[in-house]
């Protein structure tokens, strides 16, 4: 597997993980990265929540990335 590959997927996952956890507090009140790693902002939590936010931004980079090569190309981006 290509190391751009595996970074692709790892950021897909902590997306999905911060997406998942962010559903769960706004509809339950429920904050499962906390629940798994212990209450509070302990360093494992803050740990997790610096790295969704930077696969967050990876992802929306790599997102517009791709979406100017689709329009340069003139293709859709379906």
């Amino acid at each position: 597997m290509k190391k751009c590959c595996s970074l692709d997927l790892f950021t897909a996952l902590l997306v999905f993980i911060g997406a998942l956890n962010w559903g769960l507090v706004g509809a339950f009140n429920y904050n499962l990265v906390e629940h798994i790693f212990g209450g509070g902002l302990n360093i494992a939590v803050r740990i997790i929540y610096v790295l969704v936010g930077l696969c967050g931004i990876y992802g929306f980079a790599h997102f517009i990335h791709a979406a100017k090569k689709c329009c340069k190309k003139g293709k859709s981006c379906d």
